[in-house]
């Protein structure tokens, strides 16, 4: 019983999503030390070594690589580089209350690429109520947090390609679901960390210069963490889209808890953040819309 729990789609889901929740502080941290799309690369590189050092049978690595090499590389591009760096680039345009908002909001617009793409994975009453009552939450959580305010024109620019990084997110998801079969979701997650990671370096030297100078022992936990995080969340993300009966849709809903972790962790580690009504009303929210979702559906 116990193991088939462990096992199930809701609890690696949410294992997941708390793993990714994590990675505020730790960008936090290596953000002090080194520039943005540099490090990016770092850890998503790093990242992607660990899964292929975890698989451990290189020759069959490479066949699945070799016999899928157009599929891999689009993940990588699409996962990967275009979305961390629409992300990058946005979050100095916009107020970090919007930013969050919206990269909070993503499972609503991966739902709408879903149910534009796929056939069997269209919007329904229930499933739009649950997805708007989470975004409810995270809106609740975020302005109750700090406010927002608006400073130029530059922001409306920010908000597009927030958008655009949910989307692409989307989009990822949906061909992870549709044509993965013939590659396993741990190569799969391996190759497109390095390759992607790889692309974001090569593109942070000519924008920000190579940084090589020595960091402290902080920074490196910091980028050992991240990369961890990456690949194990990766890898479990793209088993769970890969299972029969998994909807792109049903299964980012859970992306909602990722901002209720992040508020949890830093109550728990910073000493200047403490709970507050706004965020526990948001997370109670948060948790009505997952548990509708999941109970009309065993239903």
């Amino acid at each position: 019983m116990m193991r088939k729990f462990l096992k199930s789609t809701p609890f690696l889901a949410i294992v997941a999503c708390w793993l990714w929740s994590t990675a505020f502080v730790g960008v936090k941290i290596g953000l002090e030390y080194h520039t943005p799309f540099q490090f990016a690369g770092y850890r998503f590189m790093l990242a992607g070594f660990m899964l292929f050092i975890w698989f451990g049978n290189p020759r069959r690595y490479l066949r699945e690589i070799l016999l899928n090499p157009g599929y891999v590389v689009l993940i990588s591009f699409i996962q990967i580089f275009i979305q961390y760096a629409l992300f990058y680039l946005a979050i100095g345009m916009v107020p970090g209350a919007l930013g969050a908002m919206i990269v909070g909001a993503s499972p609503l617009f991966i739902a709408l690429v879903a149910h534009f793409t796929m056939g069997n994975d269209r919007m329904t009453p229930v499933k739009t109520l649950s997805i708007l009552v989470g975004v409810a939450g995270i809106a609740i959580i975020t302005l109750g947090r700090t406010t927002i305010q608006m400073r130029g024109e530059m922001e409306l620019v920010g908000i597009g390609l927030l958008i655009l990084n949910n989307i692409s997110s989307g989009f990822a998801n949906v061909l992870v679901s549709r044509k993965s079969k013939g590659v396993s979701a741990m190569v799969l997650s391996s190759f497109s960390l390095v390759l992607g990671g790889v692309m974001l370096f090569l593109i942070s030297i000519p924008l920000e210069g190579l940084h090589r100078e020595p960091f402290p022992a902080v920074y490196y936990f910091s980028l050992g963490w991240l990369a961890f995080l990456s690949a194990a969340a990766f890898s479990i993300w793209f088993s769970l889209i890969q299972r029969p009966g998994v909807k792109v849709s049903e299964l980012n809903v859970w992306k909602f808890l990722i901002p209720v972790s992040g508020a949890i962790l830093s109550w728990i580690i910073l000493v200047d953040e403490q709970p507050d009504i706004y965020s526990i009303t948001g997370m109670l929210i948060i948790a009505a819309s997952l548990l509708f979702l999941n109970f009309t559906k065993r239903k």
